[in-house]
């Protein structure tokens, strides 16, 4: 005897309610066969059978509400007997009186896109495939897709992708001659790794914030003559980074299984570009360390980077990363977020443009942050709040260096 399920879609779904019972009582049903349709908080979608037989028992009617997951019904056969256990054990609430589905005329519960007709499950096939409804002729009444014309769909599309898949590099590649191949080895491949796993993993998100770079560029300036030494502009963002985390600790952290771990320890992984490919070594508590220390480690790190002498210990420990591709006249940029960190904020070209203070024009130097977060662990407003920090902290430097 097989339980059929409105299961719970995520932890914020608390009820359902049964919309539609596609089958009644003594239907014969397959296995993933749409049994019912259920609306939830968020979207309306089919229930299937969990296996092959015969809707023996409906336990809840069309309209109903249930606390999910919820069982509502059972599928076997004649000769199975059906379960014993009083149904208010496994569903909290009175019971309703079972009616037949015929009594009440069935409901046809769909979503229109753009015009579209399609039944919800069909929908939901096309949302995970990635395939347009609009480019699906549907089969149903008055062209309804349905299941099966989107799994139709799909098998169409694997075809094609299996017989594109089946032709060789060199049939590709005819006619071009090949300059040199190149091995996808070491740091490439390891960056490459972490890139797919990083794209498979997170639900990536970027905002962008302009910054008023022209008190930090003078005192930069005063500093590097004062103490005639240079101090890199990534070195005054790392701290700025460093301390906006101390107050937004939520984006100093990690999605382990069902925990987000936020840590304890600030330490910041500065992304370098060497011939190989990019590395990340860290700058470890970079909120206890001064704009000197920060600078000075970064240049030590630079030059073991170029120089592969880069430990183990120089790449482990990052709990958020910042990658500077100003210098390479990048305005604004998406940086792939370094898994299995939250976030990392990209940093945009300083360069002079005009803006607007106290209604008067003025040129000033200016650079964009992109703030790249997982959506999973922090929302928008939050994340909006930290990258207004950085910029509150950077317009302001001499707070950096107090």
């Amino acid at each position: 005897m097989y339980e059929v399920i409105v299961p719970r879609l995520d932890p914020a779904m608390k009820t359902g309610k049964i919309v539609e019972w596609l089958k009644k009582e003594g239907d014969q049903v397959r296995k993933g066969e749409a049994l019912l349709v259920v609306e939830g908080e968020k979207t309306t979608f089919e229930v299937e059978a969990p296996g092959e037989g015969v809707l023996r028992r409906i336990l809840f009617q069309s309209g109903d509400d249930v606390q999910v997951p919820a069982i509502v019904g059972f599928v076997g056969h004649l000769d199975e007997p059906l379960p014993t256990v009083p149904i208010a054990e496994k569903m909290p609430g009175p019971l309703q009186p079972i009616k037949k589905v015929e009594e009440a005329p069935p409901r046809i519960v769909e979503r229109r896109v753009e015009g579209v007709r399609a039944s919800p499950l069909a929908r939901k096939l096309a949302e995970e495939h990635a395939i347009d409804l609009a480019t699906i002729m549907g089969t149903g009444p008055d062209g309804r897709i349905l299941k099966e014309d989107v799994l139709r769909a799909v098998e169409e599309r694997r075809t094609v992708a299996v017989a594109v898949s089946s032709v060789t590099p060199t049939e590709l590649f005819k006619g071009l001659r090949i300059a040199k191949s190149i091995p996808l080895s070491g740091i490439r491949r390891t960056v490459a790794e972490r890139l797919s796993y990083s794209f498979r993993t997170t639900v990536p998100v970027i905002i962008t914030m302009d910054v008023d770079m022209e008190n930090l560029i003078h005192l930069r300036e005063s500093m590097k003559t004062a103490m005639n030494t240079d101090l890199s502009l990534t070195a005054f963002m790392v701290k700025a980074v460093a301390k906006a985390l101390e107050a937004h600790a939520i984006l100093n952290s990690a999605l382990e299984k069902d925990e987000i771990k936020v840590f304890e320890e600030i330490n910041i992984a500065v992304a370098i570009n060497t011939p190989e490919g990019l590395v990340a070594p860290v700058v470890c508590d970079a909120n206890k360390k001064t704009v000197q220390e920060i600078s000075s480690a970064i240049r030590k790190l630079t030059d073991k980077a170029m120089q592969k002498k880069l430990g183990l210990q120089d790449l482990l420990g990052g709990t958020f990363t910042i990658s500077n591709l100003g210098p390479y006249g990048v305005e604004i940029f998406a940086p792939v977020i370094n898994p299995p960190q939250t976030a990392i904020i990209g940093i945009g070209a300083t360069e002079k443009r005009p803006i607007t203070i106290n209604e008067n024009v003025a040129v000033r130097h200016m650079a964009t942050l992109s703030l790249v977060f997982d959506h999973r662990v922090v929302d928008g407003v939050p994340a909006a709040e930290f990258l207004h920090e950085v910029k509150r902290l950077l317009e302001a430097p001499e707070t950096l260096v107090a």
